[in-house]
């Protein structure tokens, strides 16, 4: 299991790739599906493009809570490997916001285990979020409201 926070810039296909090299030769044969999600930061258009966003988080916190979803999220599910990582600090367009993936022996668990980190993190985990836009003006992101799952 690969939990954690990011202060800077990364690349998420090592990561994953890390995160299967990891498991043992007999875990990787028995895992027929892998799930990622990479959530990259997006700009918008216009005069309220978003030129960078802060993401503030509370210390020890945060990376107990990520933990956690993570611990609760294998024991919902028969997975075989996670990795839940998440970005602080100042963010550009494009960079990796948020990497979830999930490996289990069949793709329906991998799936659900998968998209469950990544509404869980958005709707329970500590993150405050302050966009600065294109137009010289910064706002914080109001929660969204919790998804289906």
């Amino acid at each position: 299991m690969i939990v954690g926070l990011r202060e800077t810039a990364f690349a998420p296909w090592p990561l994953l790739a890390d995160a299967a090299q990891a498991m043992d030769a007999a875990e990787r044969a028995g895992c027929g599906a892998n799930d990622a999600f990479i959530g990259t930061m997006r700009a918008g258009g216009g005069a309220t493009r978003v030129v960078r966003l802060q993401l503030e988080h509370y210390p020890g916190m945060t990376e107990r809570m990520l933990m956690r979803i993570a611990t609760d999220t294998g024991a919902r599910w028969p997975i075989r490997q996670l990795v839940l990582v998440h970005r602080v600090g100042e963010v550009l367009p494009g960079e990796t916001l948020i990497v979830a993936a999930a490996w289990s022996a069949h793709r329906d668990a991998a799936f659900a285990a998968c998209r469950h980190l990544v509404e869980t993190v958005k709707h329970q985990a500590p993150f405050w979020k302050r966009e600065f836009r294109a137009d010289g003006s910064a706002a914080w992101v109001t929660a969204n409201t919790p998804a289906r799952m």
